[in-house]
This record gives structure tokens, C-alpha cells and sequence, in this order.
């Protein structure tokens, strides 16, 4: 009875060893468009040391072909780089200017609640516009401004003239509450 348990442990402690070893090994299936070259940044390693472990002759690899990794790996899924860049990042800036900034409403004295470009700020209160001098800042254009967020160049008033902008509010209180601010302005690239 003793040596039916002890060899029965036995067995349990190999299959542990043996199930823990191929448990870790990391392995990869090859996805369109993978390469071993991808791979092997995509994993921090080398072509060599991936021809290797999977004992391959040449680089050619197919398509849902499965190879093993590298043990520094141990069953991590590789990392992905977020390669979007904010729309304030600089290589998404034409320009930056320092601006004047105030607030308007759709409602107020001598509005329509059109702006230049044809927005109906009325029916549409949730958008971010506005008004530029059309000199400074192109009609149309993207902008990111501090406070505010990005917006569209979409209207010009008479009194924004250089560096004045005027933000759209859909609040008289928001547009009070904002006042006059001296603010950064990042004039967008398409």
C-alpha cells in the first residue's frame, strides 16, 4: 500500500514538472503580414534566436503556422505600441499663437445663430466653434485652445481682429463665466 502511494506521488510530482515546463513556453501563431523580422522586434529578440528554437532552415513562415518564443517571453503577449498621436502633438501643428480669447451664444443681441460657414449653432449646441479672424486663422481650420478644447474655425466676428478669437457657448452663463482669457491656440494640420 506504501509503495502504491509513494509511487503514485511520484508520478504526480513528474507530471507537475513536465506540465510546468511546456506550460511557460510561449508560442506565437502567424498572423497576415508576420514575418520572423516583425516578429522579433514585436518580442524584443532576434531572427536567429527564433530560426533556432523552432529549428527552421530558412525564414519562410506561413500563415497560422504556430513557433515557439523565447523563454524571456514566458507567455506575454507583446506590447503594443499606441502609435496615435494626440491632435496637440507636434507633428500634428502648423502653428501656435498666443490669443485674446471671449465667449459668445447663438442668442445673443444681433445672432442669427449661423456662423460664417453655415453652422446652425442653434439646432447644433453641442458643437465646438469658433470665430476667427479669417487673416489669422483659415476658415474651416482645426484648432485645439486651451480651456476650450478642439474646435472649428467656423465664424468671424467684427470686433476679432488678430490675435482675437471668440469661443461659441452654448450658455450665456458659460460664455459670462469665461469672460476675456489669454489663451494658447494650436492651429491644427488636416
Amino acid at each position: 500500500m506504501i509503495k502504491k502511494v509513494l509511487s503514485l506521488f511520484a508520478v504526480m510530482i513528474a507530471s507537475t514538472f513536465i506540465f510546468v515546463g511546456t506550460s511557460q513556453a510561449a508560442t506565437h501563431t502567424i498572423k497576415k503580414g508576420e514575418n520572423l523580422t516583425v516578429l522579433a522586434k514585436k518580442y524584443d529578440t532576434t531572427v536567429k534566436e527564433l530560426m533556432k528554437l523552432n529549428d527552421l532552415e530558412t525564414t519562410k513562415i506561413q500563415i497560422k503556422q504556430v513557433i515557439k518564443l523565447p523563454s524571456h517571453i514566458q507567455n506575454k503577449t507583446a506590447v503594443k505600441k499606441d502609435t496615435k498621436k494626440s491632435a496637440t502633438d507636434p507633428g500634428n501643428v502648423k502653428k501656435t499663437i498666443r490669443m485674446t480669447a471671449t465667449a459668445y451664444t447663438a442668442y445673443c443681441k444681433g445672432c442669427s445663430g449661423i456662423t460664417k460657414t453655415g453652422l446652425n449653432l442653434r439646432k447644433n449646441p453641442g458643437l465646438k466653434v469658433i470665430a476667427v479672424d479669417p487673416k489669422i486663422i483659415p476658415l474651416g481650420s482645426k484648432v485645439w485652445v486651451e480651456g476650450y478644447g478642439i474646435a472649428v474655425a467656423g465664424d468671424i466676428g467684427g470686433a476679432i481682429k488678430g490675435n482675437k478669437i471668440d469661443l461659441f457657448m452654448n450658455k450665456k452663463s458659460n460664455a459670462n463665466q469665461w469672460g476675456r482669457k489669454k489663451v494658447t491656440v494650436k492651429v491644427l494640420k488636416s
